[in-house]
């Protein structure tokens, strides 16, 4: 059922996306390089020398400036910034290295970006078997990238093909030759087959795709069209992005904001490609996340373990994520160190003898029960509320709660509570009032995009 316009209006705030706890804003930056060389260590020991360790590895470099975009990148058509940067992210693995007491083993890769795929076939080789020869590789580990439709040649696919990678998510947004003009992307449906004809040939086990709404120009015809379009290539997942419009950080929005969708339009485009995606015999993972009936997301899902770091929803049970690269973010359980975004910085700071850490987070007792929490509404629509939490909830976020209940949004008896198919539509408001960081501080709104 669709959530009413007048719920709409009234949780469309601007709260966090919950892909850590607490989120990055609310950090304390209670550490340096050197403390977290200790947490490191000490992560490794409890969780990483067994599970071990997933690696987000940022590639920032574009050709091109895709004008909806939010991510951390550098625009340039010069190819020669590969190496340097890439024997940067390699000096760094190697100070990870010297933390470790044993041979780390790879529960997983993903390279990010900016666009992975900017980088030569030839040079991802040579970077990341220096990594895998570092390490050894579990038998179910999962390696991913993201790709650009129109620069991911079939010598990407079949050089990282040959590394392990086995999962490829290809940036669409919209098919709609408008809409691609007002953000910048433009991308003919032939390139988006083409690319997904040669990774199926090549042998990858699962395709995403990512779609965006609340896009400029968008209409429920224009999102209709392409949806019908991705029925053709039947992807294994779609991850369905609401457009998080945040001018004030990314000035290149500005261009586009008198031709957005208001906040019903923007709710109607999701609420029909929702439906378009389950009759295409997709389910709806978690927030904003969908996938095939027999895929591992949705087997996850209903066996209650659906996990969920900075790349969104997972299977990993991995808990010990290092994130390489200028701006990567790494949690570890024990806390959360975020690298220096400059490029340039970044790749001075890779000289040091330490790790190029700027900010970063030292988990509480308090923070891993409301982290806990948090993740289960957002994984499984449901958890056990702690009484330390309860008692330390403002009662304005209790009387918004005991609203929700009301509105049918959430179930809420003694210290459980459940969120109903029409409160998934708001579960980023519903984890927020369970939020003791943001409850601190009167300054978060701005760093957040709005739920709808």
């Amino acid at each position: 059922m669709a959530l009413p316009a007048e719920l709409i209006l009234k949780y469309n705030q601007a709260v966090p996306r919950y892909t850590s706890y607490p989120t990055v804003p609310h950090w304390e930056n209670n550490l340096n390089a050197q403390s977290w060389e200790v947490l490191v260590k000490q992560a490794f020991q409890l969780v990483g020398k067994n599970e071990g360790i997933t690696l987000y590895i940022h590639l920032p470099f574009c050709e091109a400036l895709c004008t909806y975009c939010g991510c951390n990148k550098r625009i340039t058509k010069n190819h020669d910034r590969e190496l340097p940067y890439l024997d940067a992210v390699l000096r760094e693995w190697s100070h990870y290295l010297t933390l470790f007491d044993d041979v780390p083993k790879i529960a997983g890769i993903h390279l990010g970006g900016g666009t992975p795929t900017f980088v030569s076939p030839e040079n991802l080789n040579l970077f990341l078997s220096k990594i895998l020869d570092s390490a050894s590789v579990l038998p179910r580990a999962e390696f991913s990238f993201e790709g650009h439709p129109n620069n991911t040649t079939f010598e990407h696919l079949a050089e990282l093909k040959k590394l392990g990678f086995n999962r490829v998510s290809y940036g669409i947004q919209d098919f709609d030759s408008k809409v691609q003009t007002a953000i910048h992307r433009i991308q003919p449906f032939e390139k988006v087959k083409e690319a997904t004809e040669n990774a199926r040939t090549i042998g990858y086990s699962s395709i995403n795709f990512d779609l965006i709404y609340g896009l400029p120009h968008q209409t429920l015809d224009t999102l209709a069209a392409s949806i019908e379009r991705i029925q053709e290539l039947k992807p294994e997942r779609i991850a369905f992005y609401s457009y998080a419009h945040l001018p004030s950080a990314f000035p290149a929005q500005r261009g586009f904001e008198l031709h957005l969708p208001k906040e019903q339009e923007k709710r109607a485009l999701y609420e029909l490609g929702k439906e378009k995606l389950i009759e295409m015999g997709y389910e709806e993972v978690g927030m904003d996340h969908f996938a095939l009936g027999d895929d591992p997301l949705c087997a996850a899902k209903r066996s209650g373990n659906l996990h969920r770091n900075f790349m969104g929803y997972t299977t990993s049970p991995s808990e010990m994520l290092i994130g390489l690269g200028a701006s990567s973010i790494s949690d570890i359980g024990l806390g959360f160190a975020q690298n220096e975004k400059n490029i340039e910085s970044y790749q001075s700071l890779s000289y040091l003898s330490q790790l190029p850490i700027v900010r970063g987070h030292v988990q509480t007792e308090e923070d891993q029960i409301n982290r806990k929490l948090i993740m289960d509404l957002i994984c499984r629509g449901k958890a056990e509320i702690p009484e330390l939490i309860w008692q330390k909830i403002p009662q304005e976020n209790k009387q918004v709660l005991a609203h929700m209940k009301e509105e049918n949004l959430v179930y809420h008896s003694g210290n459980r509570i459940s969120i109903s198919s029409e409160g998934m539509a708001v579960v980023r408001n519903i984890c927020a009032q369970f939020d003791l960081r943001m409850s601190a501080t009167k300054s978060q709104k701005a760093n957040f995009s709005k739920a709808i």
